[in-house]
């Protein structure tokens, strides 16, 4: 799992890069489980709230980057 400081190091273009991989596994893993075929059910999870720490990352960016201009 990707904790918080190893995704406050990287880049934004790192970090979506990271996260298109992610919802590739994401997608991939669901489709797993649906079709019954999922070998490790707790990776949902662990891709799952590594995304949302990315995206929340972004957007404290963003927000950061907004308030510095004006």
């Amino acid at each position: 799992m990707a904790k918080r400081e190893d995704l406050t190091v990287k880049s934004d273009d790192q970090l979506q890069q990271q996260l298109g991989e992610l919802k590739r596994e994401q997608f991939n893993l669901r489709f797993q489980a649906a079709t019954n075929q999922l070998e490790k059910a707790s990776r949902v999870k662990e891709v799952r709230r590594t995304i949302a720490r990315i995206k929340t990352l972004q957007n404290q960016r963003t927000r950061g980057a907004a308030s510095a201009q004006g």
